[in-house]
């Protein structure tokens, strides 16, 4: 990489000289990425990685889609995508691939993630890195946000035919219900609080149920004015029924579920929140 030399009125007799340090390290990071070999996204891969910081870069069908860091631990950085990944349609797992490189713990300082994401921003790659994949639970106040089309929970929205995890037969609280039923699931299951799902008794009928009936049978115990909502990204469950969602495709009232049709707005850059990864 050359330094940018320049004077002001055009003499050659002085100049400016500037060297961009981060520049470099970030050309050194994605030449040291591009030469490792991509190894499937799969549990036994990343079982052979070191509990160590460092960087990464995902893969879907051999395309470059996102860069990011792990501040404390790579392996469970990467874990966490593979189950984020794993509860979404229009996408299999099958299809992931990843490389990463152990860094310094003193070295996160520098920012090595933003160093490669202004690396390759020029090149039209890392689709994911700029279309929220990355993103935490919004929050109640973007529950009605529009998504963009090109935004990672439009392109590839939950699965709802996914069984839930550790979900067992029998006879539990409500409240028993809505909190194995969110550890259960690979995306973000958000409720609202009520004295009464402690007290009030649901019966689980079998084990492997999908989140799809298992928000049907939520719905037919909660209270007539709740409602369950499956956004693109993530679920949600409060005492607003019947109230309609913006980014809603399936809506859970009094037993039944019933299919909407989300809006999108056109494609462009997603607001970018703190990553939901933890580390």
């Amino acid at each position: 990489m050359a330094p940018v030399v320049g004077s002001d009125d055009g003499t050659q007799y002085h100049k400016d000289f500037t060297l961009s340090i981060t520049r470099a390290l970030g050309d050194q990071l994605a030449k040291a990425l591009k030469g490792l070999a991509r190894a499937p996204l799969t549990e036994e891969n990343l079982a052979r990685l070191k509990e160590k910081p460092g960087v990464y870069q995902l893969y879907l069908n051999g395309k470059f889609v996102y860069v990011g860091k792990a501040d404390k631990s790579l392996p469970t950085r990467l874990r966490n995508h593979l189950r984020k990944i794993s509860g979404r349609r229009n996408v299999s797992l099958d299809e992931m691939a990843f490389s990463c490189l152990y860094v310094a713990e003193d070295f996160s300082a520098l920012a090595p993630e933003q160093l490669l994401i202004t690396h390759y921003k020029d090149n039209g790659e890392i689709p994911w890195n700029n279309n929220g994949f990355g993103n935490k639970d919004p929050g109640r106040q973007r529950d009605s946000t529009v998504l963009k089309q090109n935004h990672f929970d439009v392109l590839f929205p939950i699965d709802l035919d996914r069984p839930v995890e550790g979900l067992r037969p029998g006879g539990m609280t409500l409240q028993e219900l809505l909190e194995a039923t969110k550890a259960g699931l690979p995306y973000n299951f958000r409720y609202g609080k009520s004295a009464e799902f402690k007290t009030r008794r649901v019966d689980v009928p079998a084990a492997g149920m999908t989140a799809d009936e298992v928000f049907q049978l939520v719905s037919a115990e909660i209270p007539a004015k709740w409602q369950v909502t499956a956004l693109m990204g993530y679920v949600i469950m409060y005492d607003d029924s019947p109230s309609e969602y913006k980014s809603a495709w399936r809506y859970y009232r009094a037993g039944e579920s019933l299919n909407a049709v989300p809006e999108a707005e056109p494609a462009g850059d997603v607001e970018v929140d703190e990553p939901v990864f933890g580390d």
